[in-house]
């Protein structure tokens, strides 16, 4: 997990990086129709943060993978996220997943690896797993920062940087 934690705060460094060759202006205009704009799939990436962050904390104290999900259309439409500061924007994405990285390399390993037979994560991980196999809370923070890279991706092949 150590490894796994050490490329994601790369993946985060260069990223903020690559993000920000794109002006406030660019961020906000979406290149492909009907597809959200770089600054909207930014927020949704904050969103995903907030939302996780809380999920891996709580599962340090009880037996499930149980967690609410939320409205990501929604969530995103209702913050208006293009009208958001560009470089505070990114700022903020990058911050909120570095504590998530601090969260993470403070779980002990028996809790990572505990094998969870109740979840919900066949309704909310992004590379869902069938109700009836249990699964781990490293697996559930390995399938967030594979959304992560996901979302990047889509914006790098958008906007070409």
């Amino acid at each position: 997990m150590k490894t796994f934690l050490e490329e994601f705060r790369q993946t985060l460094e260069n990223a903020a990086g690559r993000l920000q060759q794109l002006s406030d202006e660019q961020s906000r205009i979406s290149k492909t129709p009907g597809k959200w704009s770089a600054k909207q799939i930014m927020g949704h990436l904050v969103d995903s943060a907030g939302n996780n962050h809380q999920r891996f904390v709580r599962a340090q104290f009880k037996d499930d993978l149980v967690f609410p999900g939320y409205e990501q259309e929604e969530w995103v439409k209702v913050q208006n996220y293009e009208t958001e500061n560009w470089r505070e924007l990114i700022q903020l994405w990058k911050s909120y997943n570095l504590h998530i990285i601090h969260v993470a390399e403070n779980i002990p390993v028996d809790i990572l690896r505990k094998k969870r037979v109740k979840h919900n994560l066949h309704q909310i991980a992004w590379k869902t797993i069938p109700e009836e196999e249990a699964v781990t809370l490293e697996y559930f923070i390995r399938d967030y920062v594979g959304h992560l890279k996901n979302h990047l991706e889509q914006i790098w092949s958008q906007y070409k940087i």
